[in-house]
């Protein structure tokens, strides 16, 4: 199963339009009000092989379920249809089990669950930051600024192929939230993919006839955002966001983009780069992790 974005191909006018009228970012650059947070940075400083430091991405203290609703509220939301924003969006959740040695742990059910709640409760299962949802349901539906009822179903993309309809199994925003931050542990845990820390090539776009150009990936966390995203900026597009062309993909760029203007810079660590790495990452898993003793490697984990 592919966990990647839906597919970018549309005609730059009707890409155009669908963002001047507040819809989902997959066809062009992505733009809101909230663009005036932060400047963001000329495209020409965007690193296909680091988008974002596994400090930055897997720091699931980032931000406190309060912080989380107070940043929701800060949004410039206005909903494409008859929904919530965010910030007063809740839903029922089953509790979900522990999905085994080095993955999720459990996230604890309620009724009504707030989405920072369900944001920061599944981050910290996870071990992702909440900055990195955040994001994500932004690249993916623009849900903390153009909310609608096809936004929350695909809130983070999860199960939706480039080249097929999503599969309505795992519509959802508890589910969405959840299946994406399990991916991310997914590929952390199991980092021998198609895109993995090195020399990898990725494409510009999901029809192949685009080309691809070699990325060296420096870090898990870009590792693995091509690999639920499976595609890289072009020349056209980093020339000119507004526009790019019928081989553009805009979402990791979208990503990078959006992470500058509402938390900085995506490549910060908390601690000085002297450090051992282990110190001065969260999550990742760049060192060798010791088993417990007489204890097995975890087993491929499989989310029904």
């Amino acid at each position: 199963m592919r966990t990647s974005s839906r597919a970018w191909v549309a005609a730059i006018a009707a890409s155009a339009a669908l963002l001047l009228a507040g819809c989902v970012p997959t066809t062009g650059i992505e733009r809101d009000p909230t663009s005036v947070d932060r400047r963001i940075p000329s495209t020409d400083r965007f690193e296909p092989g680091f988008i974002v430091s596994d400090d930055s991405f897997y720091d699931s203290a980032a931000m406190t379920v309060p912080e989380i609703q107070a940043f929701l509220e800060s949004r410039d939301c206005r909903p494409v249809d008859d929904v919530p924003c965010l910030a007063e969006y809740t839903e029922d959740v089953v509790t979900v089990p522990a999905a085994g040695p080095r993955h999720c742990t459990a996230v604890p059910g309620g009724e009504g669950m707030a989405a920072s709640r369900i944001i920061g409760e599944v981050a910290d299962a996870c071990g992702v930051s909440p900055r990195t949802l955040l994001v994500l349901l932004q690249k993916e539906q623009s849900l903390l600024t153009r909310p609608s009822a096809r936004g929350y179903e695909r809130a983070t993309g999860y199960g939706c192929p480039d080249t097929a309809d999503c599969d309505a199994r795992y519509f959802g925003f508890f589910n969405q939230v959840y299946r994406a931050a399990w991916q991310f542990r997914q590929y952390t845990v199991e980092p021998v993919r198609t895109f993995q820390v090195g020399t990898v090539d990725v494409g510009f776009h999901p029809n192949a006839a685009c080309g691809a150009a070699t990325v060296r990936i420096r870090n898990q966390a870009t590792a693995n955002l091509y690999n639920y995203t499976p595609y890289q900026p072009n020349d056209a597009v980093l020339a000119d966001p507004s526009a790019g062309d019928d081989c553009s993909a805009y979402g990791n760029l979208n990503f990078w983009r959006i992470w500058n203007r509402w938390f900085g810079d995506p490549h910060e660590e908390r601690l000085p780069a002297y450090f051992p790495p282990c110190s001065r990452l969260v999550g990742g898993y760049p060192c060798p992790a010791p088993a417990p003793p007489g204890s097995a490697l975890a087993p491929t984990q499989s989310l029904p």
